[in-house]
């Protein structure tokens, strides 16, 4: 009997340690991260507002122009998104990538409704179906994330990054990217979305990265310990700048060439997968989790993407008589498909 007791109390002692409630930080950051998502999904359809009305007296983004720079509603969206992504630099400093980038399917969910209701782009049943299983799946990883790592000095995160496995990582990365922009881009970009979403994601892992680096360093310097006098600090503003910047034009590139309700999912899935995987191996988060923990993050991610996927696949399914029948393209209020190019409309007065 006294052995049972023991194992049980053990037991119980184990159970409250995995599952301790989240520490201040990771609160911090997870309401950061919420705010970012409101802010990031709404600046979604802002933008690509703005990009049709630019395209509509100029060069389209999509065939390599820049008329939307002089695009007031462009540029509402542009600010609108750099507040969210500031919000998100801020909850990177707080808590862990692996809590606060799932927690962008919030901002697909709002980008989606808002798309059903500004830009006619049809939310079906199963698409909220599909809403409703990326908050299940983000507040399951909620739940169960890991507790932020404490750093000390911005040091301590270049070892981190110049440690073999991540340097391999960032290699591939590099590698990839520099492929897609010089090889498949001019050939298959107006085409094939994973063009343009392959270079945003694969930087979007390094980047994030270095903005955690950065956010740890800044909320250091802020809290009394000057980061600002190492140099690995602006290394890696350096390439936080390049990263966002290249980000910027590439994703400029997919929402002016397909669908905002194409373009958002596949995104977050991509960007999402391979941050989580770089922060696994750079921070090594899973290295403060127990099995379980690590096991039920993953059914939590699975379950979002699940969402994910059935909000892109159901997208343009309506409701009614016609709701198990597909339509052929992606076709926006002004004309366009989901490549971008002008769809031919039918004249029925001509037909007998």
């Amino acid at each position: 009997m006294a052995l049972e007791a023991t194992a049980a109390a053990a037991v119980s002692h184990s159970w409250k340690d995995a599952y301790r409630g989240m520490s201040s930080d990771n609160v911090k950051g997870l309401v950061l991260a919420l705010s970012s998502s409101v802010f990031i999904g709404a600046s979604f359809i802002v933008k690509k507002k703005g990009l049709k009305k630019a395209g509509a007296s100029g060069v389209r983004a999509g065939a390599g122009g820049y008329s939307y720079l002089y695009e007031p509603l462009w540029w509402v969206g542009m600010i609108t998104m750099i507040v969210g992504e500031v919000a998100n630099f801020a909850a990177y400093a707080f808590a862990p990538a692996i809590l606060v980038t799932p927690l962008g399917a919030l901002s697909i969910i709002i980008s989606a409704v808002l798309a059903h209701i500004i830009l006619r782009e049809k939310l079906h049943t199963f698409g909220i179906l599909g809403c409703a299983l990326c908050v299940v799946g983000s507040t399951t990883i909620v739940l169960h994330a890991p507790q932020e790592r404490q750093i000390e000095s911005v040091t301590e995160v270049w070892d981190l990054a110049t440690e073999p496995g991540f340097l391999f990582y960032a290699s591939l990365v590099i590698t990839a990217v520099l492929i897609l922009i010089f090889h498949y881009v001019p050939q298959y970009g107006q085409t094939h979305i994973m063009c343009y979403i392959g270079i945003c994601s694969l930087i979007g892992s390094l980047s994030v990265m270095s903005v955690k680096a950065l956010g740890i360093a800044i909320k250091l310097t802020l809290s009394g310990m000057n980061q600002l006098l190492y140099p690995q600090t602006w290394a890696f503003t350096l390439v936080v700048l390049i990263c966002v910047l290249t980000q910027m034009n590439y994703l400029n590139m997919a929402l002016d060439t397909f669908n905002t309700a194409v373009v958002s999912p596949i995104y977050y899935v991509m960007f999402t997968s391979l941050t989580i995987l770089a922060s696994v191996i750079m921070f090594k988060d899973w290295d403060r989790q127990n099995p379980t923990q690590i096991v039920t993050e993953m059914c939590g991610f699975v379950t979002i993407l699940s969402g994910t996927f059935l909000l892109h696949s159901t997208k343009d399914m309506v409701d009614g008589p016609m709701a198990h029948s597909r339509l052929p393209k992606h076709v926006d209020e002004d004309g366009y498909g989901q490549e971008g190019v002008p769809l031919k409309r039918q004249d029925s007065s001509r037909l007998p």
